[in-house]
């Protein structure tokens, strides 16, 4: 039986991407995202590729409360059930905390925690008991690197990652043993228009790491579906530097100034490549 997957963010990048791995293994897919024009294009697209896939294409603000409400009720109406929750969507308000508005922070909180909490709360009840050892439901959450380190310039987006981050360590405990993995994956910079299209205000920092492409990011979204693993940092050296930074605040100030070189000298060589 077809497993039935729900995707936030969908209708590009790494929530794209994800669409495709699962269309790949004959999912039934719910792609939601804002825009319903790119998600219908990418459904289009599946659908010439992956003729075993069935999808379901939702035009939803998960930022509202009565939008998630509808992506869980049309998703099991149309599939009968959920087996994997992708809480992909994220929104990123650029620059330092004193120059952002109250209303950009709220928007962070409710994209990248409050609405990925409620997706949990309505998703779960509709998650069938798995009918084989080896079978298991997953919420996969897509975190970043800024959630295990904080980020200047990225305050409140640092703090929604990693209240994310936190929010996944203790669910995952609470449902493991039902045979329903919570687990999240936590990248450095990938290559999307995420932060491409942003590239003069994006922090030198965030580009002081290797890029990953979205394929990559989708790949261990997919592997940590399928197993009892919580985390997956990536790329891993980035990953490891992260828990020294958060573990040692000393040695993350210390080397900041180098990761700013770094990063500026980088970023021009992706300025370059953009024009």
């Amino acid at each position: 039986m077809s497993l039935t997957v729900v995707i936030t963010g969908a209708s590009k990048g790494v929530g794209a991407a994800c669409a495709k791995i699962y269309a790949a293994q004959g999912a039934n897919l719910v792609l939601v995202a804002r825009g319903l024009s790119a998600l219908e294009q990418l459904a289009h697209d599946l659908k010439q590729q992956y003729p075993n896939s069935q999808i379901l294409t939702l035009g939803a603000d998960i930022a509202k409360l009565d939008d998630c409400q509808t992506i869980i009720s049309a998703a099991v109406k149309r599939f009968g059930k959920i087996n994997v929750l992708i809480n992909n969507a994220g929104l990123h308000h650029r620059g330092e905390f004193s120059a952002q508005s109250a209303d950009q922070m709220a928007a962070m909180v409710d994209v990248n925690l409050r609405a990925p909490i409620y997706l949990c709360a309505l998703a779960l009840p509709h998650m069938p008991k798995p009918t084989t050892a080896d079978h298991q439901n997953a919420i996969v959450m897509v975190g970043s690197l800024a959630g295990r380190a904080p980020l200047q310039g990225a305050a409140t987006y640092s703090a929604t990652k990693a209240g994310l981050r936190a929010f996944t360590y203790a669910l995952h405990d609470e449902l493991i043993q039902k045979n329903i993995n919570v687990a999240v994956v936590s990248p450095g910079p990938i290559d999307t228009a995420f932060i491409m299209e942003e590239i003069d205000v994006v922090e030198d920092i965030v580009y002081s790491q290797p890029m990953s492409t979205p394929e990559q990011v989708a790949e261990n979204v997919l592997t940590l579906s399928k197993s009892i693993r919580t985390e997956i940092a990536m790329p891993w050296f980035s990953g490891k530097l992260t828990t020294l930074g958060y573990l040692l605040p000393s040695f993350r100030r210390a080397t900041r100034g180098l990761l700013y070189k770094i990063g500026k000298k980088n970023k021009q060589k992706y300025r370059n490549r953009i024009d």
